[in-house]
């Protein structure tokens, strides 16, 4: 390793590790066609009902960041990323992406709000270290759209939000890293989460205006005496399913840990000119970290502000679906379904006289192939259009 590496690791470690976040573009990446999706041309009515499935499911990034962000010294960063690595290897999104196919294809939904949708790396920096690569959108769209069948899902747009890139002592080897205050890290860990919408094709569904952004509002940590932003946003697209009327598709994921921020946050959704306003009637799904009756205080304000606004719930009356205590999410060593007993995850609208709930529901509240979906439980609504 050069001397200009070793003496640049500590920085990026500063930076990067405690405040979970770069200097990430603000734009949206659209994937797959992006435009359109399906094979019928728009305002086609086949006559099996102006119905669209939505659905909102935050895939758990497959560790607690919490003890990089206390850690103290580099020495203790190095040792709490490695131990991040090594819990989101042991997560296993390979499995537990087969279990979020299952749900989302029992489902049909037209549109899939994402949130927590990780990208990990691992990039070797002594001889000793390992590259490793766990994209979640990947392999999450290969289990959907193996096998015969005639829905398949695409990518709509992706935003990136908050990423970290720190040295790590991913095999808990002592002593094979470069040296000194990283004598144990072989590796850079990074992480890049993203919010993501898919689209089902071969259903009729036609999607436009892919867009996604961050908040303006974002809640900074102080990093060697400097602020760093810890990135959140938004991602949306116009659509119309088998005839509906268009709509204004959102998926979000608000702050998670401060409440005025994450209330700021939902206010930005909804002010003028806001991605959650549209002269089209809007569908709002995402992790808002925020309800009106099943948490209490602060943690309150971003949803009544989204109420405020003339949003109105349109999902089963039984939402409960999080959130596992533990970030082992393997059968018999991380949470069980009476740990899922509040609200985070929502579908919303502001036009509830003209899209109305025909059915919800939740998803996931099972562990299957041997371990738990995710933390979250997923959210699908059937929504009628009244047009």
């Amino acid at each position: 390793m050069s001397t200009a590496l070793t003496r640049r690791l500590p920085i990026l470690l500063a930076v990067a590790a405690l405040a979970l976040a770069l200097a990430l573009p603000a734009t949206a990446a659209a994937k797959g066609r992006g435009d359109h999706h399906g094979h019928r041309p728009a305002g086609h009515d086949n006559g099996v009902g102006k119905v669209a499935g939505v659905m909102t499911r935050n895939l758990y990034l497959g560790a607690d960041l919490g003890p990089v962000i206390a850690a103290e010294n580099t020495e203790q960063v190095v040792s709490a990323s490695g131990a991040v690595l090594r819990d989101v290897v042991a997560n296993d999104f390979p499995t537990r992406a087969r279990g979020l196919a299952d749900e989302i294809r029992s489902e049909k939904p037209d549109l899939v709000g994402l949130q927590e949708v990780a990208f990990w790396h691992t990039t070797p920096i002594t001889p000793a270290g390992k590259e490793i690569t766990i994209d979640y959108l990947d392999l999450l769209l290969n289990q959907l759209n193996k096998g015969p069948g005639p829905d398949r899902y695409e990518v709509v747009v992706v935003q990136n939000e908050f990423g970290t890139e720190t040295p790590a002592d991913f095999n808990g080897v002592a002593g094979d890293g470069p040296g000194g205050e990283l004598a144990d890290a072989e590796v850079l860990g990074k992480l890049q989460m993203r919010d993501v919408i898919l689209a089902r094709t071969g259903a009729g569904v036609h999607t436009w205006n892919a867009s996604g952004g961050n908040f303006n509002t974002l809640l900074e940590l102080s990093v060697g005496g400097q602020p760093v932003a810890v990135k959140r946003g938004w991602t949306a697209t116009d659509a119309r399913v088998r005839g509906s009327h268009p709509f204004h598709f959102v998926n979000t994921h608000l702050e998670a840990f401060q409440p005025l921020i994450r209330a700021a946050q939902a206010q930005e959704l909804v002010a003028p000119g806001g991605p959650a306003t549209s002269d089209l009637p809007v569908v709002l799904v995402g992790d808002l970290n925020s309800d009106d009756d099943t948490v209490t205080g602060a943690d309150r304000l971003a949803y009544q502000a989204l109420l405020a606004a003339g949003f109105v719930e349109r999902s089963t009356d039984d939402p409960l679906g999080c959130c596992l205590n533990s970030p082992l999410l393997e059968v018999g060593k991380g949470g069980s379904v009476s740990d899922f007993d509040h609200q985070v995850d929502h579908v919303m609208t502001n036009d509830p006289s003209g899209i109305t709930l025909e059915r919800s529901e939740v998803t996931g509240l099972l562990p299957v192939n041997g371990f738990w979906d995710s933390d979250h439980a997923g959210l699908f609504s059937a929504l009628r259009f009244e047009y």
